[in-house]
């Protein structure tokens, strides 16, 4: 024998589950006039309002990496990493190049690279 839940008790968890957002949508915003007494604000321009918006945290970004960067560069440090090719070095490997590896004799040697097996 198999239990269902019985259709009220379906409908109740949908009226529960959907009642939150069709209210949420449902609501309006509330509309108010400034209180007596108080001044009407200025409207706000859009190129100022682009400035303290955008160009706030961009000063602010400068001025945090100036700070970080000021006292190495006064004390002459490099700031860049260096990029140039660097000599190749193979740990363990032959001094004097790859010539000094020895050839495989037969076929079950084991010289020449890596005998890797299942």
């Amino acid at each position: 024998m198999t239990t269902h839940a019985r259709p009220t008790a379906l409908v109740r968890r949908a009226a529960v589950l959907l009642s939150a957002p069709a209210i949420a949508l449902i609501a309006a915003p509330a509309y108010a006039d400034v209180p007596e007494g108080w001044s009407e604000p200025d409207a706000v321009d859009s190129l100022e309002a682009l400035l303290l918006l955008a160009g706030g945290p961009l000063l602010l970004f400068v001025l945090i990496a100036l700070a970080v960067y000021i006292p190495s560069m006064i004390r002459g440090e490099r700031l860049l990493p260096d990029h140039s090719a660097g000599e190749g070095q193979w740990l363990g490997g032959p001094r004097s190049g790859t010539h000094e590896l020895p050839a495989a004799d037969t076929d079950d040697s084991r010289t020449g690279g890596a005998s890797g097996s299942w």
